[in-house]
């Protein structure tokens, strides 16, 4: 009799698929779980868990509101990017705001969830545009939990927005919060090219050195370039996630889906190729250094995107009724994540008593 290996063939398919489907109900069901957990933690007598879609500067985008308590002074928070609305991926990252803030996020004009509803940024919309859309948000915010002002952060390319706000709008702020701060977008990057080049020598990291090398110092003129320094950059950064803490975040502790995780990259996409010219012209100090609200920046002090060299010198020009620069150890350009628990400390230790609501 001739032996046939496809019938143990079969079982062991068989059993890998049985095995596969298993895992993948494991995770279905371990997600739903935190995110029972997650929003459990909102279902207070003051609490509030609001997601909606909100028509800002002429288009409906959307915004999320919770907290523990809607009585919590109200933060809202500017994602980076541009397009880099990471609130669907990042819900298990804020439980810890949302005890003692009421934190409102916001997917910008051509980004995450206001992406596919509305579609990618028109040709005409300028910074001023996406600031105009920052004061609708923070006006918006203060009506729905019935405060008088908000405190802002600003992250990355939200930073740039923040400081424009918290220049032009001070009456809406209690105070502003920066990090991951870019000062002058340009000349930083510049800054940061060298820096990360020299930790790539100091490492003797061949790899990191050939392709730095090969892309060269900013501007980019493509966005294959600014991929490599960044893939780069965020290597580098110290206390970073591995790559399936990353995942495993966006998988089970978040509420994206496919179309979210679909949005977001083409949201960042359009909106880099839409924004870069603007983003290369920005110089802070050419807005003015006169401000009306407190102005803090959180800065992780081995940021390699918006170097800690460039923060300093624009800290100590500025006149505000209160001003503070942090520098965060063992922290990089993603500190308000990677040092979460930290950030949240410095947050109500430094700013939440200024609040007014």
């Amino acid at each position: 009799m001739t032996y046939s290996p496809w019938p143990m063939a079969k079982r062991v398919t068989f059993r890998a698929v049985a095995l596969l489907l298993s895992v993948v109900a494991l995770g279905y069901y371990y997600r739903a779980y935190r995110l029972h957990s997650i929003s459990a933690t909102l279902a207070t007598p003051n609490g509030i868990n609001e997601g909606l879609f909100v028509r800002i500067g002429g288009i409906e985008q959307w915004i999320t509101i919770r907290g523990q308590d809607r009585h919590n002074p109200a933060l809202l928070l500017l994602h980076g990017g541009p397009g880099n609305a990471f609130q669907s991926f990042t819900r298990a990252v804020f439980s810890e705001w949302e005890r003692v803030f009421t934190v409102v996020q916001w997917d910008q004009r051509g980004a995450g969830r206001t992406f596919g509803r509305s579609g990618p940024v028109d040709d005409t919309v300028t910074l001023d545009r996406m600031v105009l859309d920052a004061a609708e948000v923070a006006e918006f915010a203060r009506r729905k939990v019935g405060q008088d002002k908000v405190i802002l952060v600003g992250l990355s390319w939200g930073s740039l927005l923040g400081i424009r706000l918290a220049k032009g709008r001070p009456d809406l702020l209690s105070a502003y919060v920066g990090t991951g701060q870019v000062v002058n977008y340009r000349a930083g990057k510049v800054q940061a090219y060298a820096q990360l080049l020299a930790e790539a020598h100091a490492r003797q990291d061949d790899q990191a050195i050939q392709e730095l090398q090969a892309i060269g110092s900013p501007p980019y003129d493509s966005i294959s370039k600014s991929a490599v320094y960044t893939r780069w950059a965020n290597r580098y950064e110290p206390s970073m996630p591995s790559r399936w803490t990353l995942i495993s975040t966006v998988l089970f502790e978040s509420d994206a889906s496919i179309q979210d995780l679909r949005n977001l990259m083409a949201g960042i996409r359009s909106s880099e190729d839409h924004f870069r010219s603007m983003m290369d012209s920005m110089d802070l100090p050419t807005l003015g250094t006169d401000f009306n609200v407190p102005i803090f920046v959180f800065q992780g002090e081995a940021d390699n995107v918006a170097p800690v060299a460039q923060i300093r010198p624009y800290i100590d020009s500025i006149h505000a009724p209160r001003k503070e620069l942090v520098l965060m150890h063992g922290a990089g350009h993603n500190a308000i994540v990677t040092k979460n628990h930290e950030f949240v400390r410095l947050l109500i230790e430094r700013v939440r008593p200024l609040a007014v609501w």
